[in-house]
Order: C-alpha cells, then structure tokens, then sequence
C-alpha cells in the first residue's frame, strides 16, 4: 500500500476493480442477453493535472442514443439502439428487430466541475473531458 495519501484509496481501487471484473463476468450470462454478449463498453481514463479524459467505444450508436450523467466521483454512460429492418420479395417477408443496450460506470479518483464536462462523439467513438474541481488551499487556523 502507499504511504502517501488516504490510506484507504489503494483498498478502495482494488474494491473497485474486483466488483468491475465481477460485473463483466457476470454480464456474459445476464439473462436479458442469452447470446453471451457483454453490456458493457470498452473506455480509457486518462490522467492528467487538470482533468480526466474518457474515451469510450460505441460502434453502432448515434450521439442522440447516449446518455451521460455525472457525480461529483462517477461518470456513468448508457447507450441504446434499436434497429428493425423488413424485406419484401413475392411471397417472401422477412422481419429482423435488434435491441442493443451497453452501459458503464466509471469512478473517477477525484471530484470533477459537474457544470463544466464536456462530451463529443465521432465515428462511433466517445470522448468526456472532465475538469478537475479546485482543490481548496489548507487555511491555517489561530489557536486562541
């Protein structure tokens, strides 16, 4: 464990990470989903002083079919499509429906500005930039 820092932070991102790898595991077998496709997405978070980048995979899924909301420490991103195609040939119809729904939830190290995230979509690729919140300087206080 590190000894800089909240000494539980390190016990909470092993936390973190077991219940993620749980949540994958599990959702190859989520009964809405009998094909075995994970409900998840593929991201990276990018670290640097002054915000997080989030940079996430969403092949298939137009911008107005995502949603985003965030916490003061969770980004989390939902995606749905829904798809139904038909085909006429003599006596021949064919009917295909497809329902597609990912999501993820990412917790994010510090507090970030709420009002200030921004998000883009191109190419199937999302990107969330989260600016990080100020951290107040330490006061020092008078002893009376």
């Amino acid at each position: 464990m590190s000894t800089s820092g909240n000494p539980f932070d390190e016990l909470e991102r092993l936390f973190e990470r077991m219940s993620r790898q749980f949540d994958e595991a599990t959702g190859m077998w989520n009964a809405e989903n009998p094909f075995g496709r994970m409900e998840s997405m593929s991201i990276d978070l990018v670290e640097t002083d002054d915000e997080f980048v989030v940079t996430a995979d969403l092949p298939g899924f137009e911008r107005d079919e995502v949603d985003i909301q965030v916490t003061d420490h969770t980004l989390r991103i939902e995606a749905e499509h829904e798809e139904a195609t038909e085909e006429h040939e003599a006596d021949y119809l064919r009917r295909e429906r497809r329902h597609e729904s990912v999501h993820r939830s990412i917790r994010l190290p510090d507090e970030v500005d709420k009002e200030a995230v921004e998000a883009r979509m191109k190419n199937g690729v999302l990107t969330v930039t989260l600016p990080r919140l100020e951290a107040e300087e330490a006061r020092s206080i008078e002893i009376e």
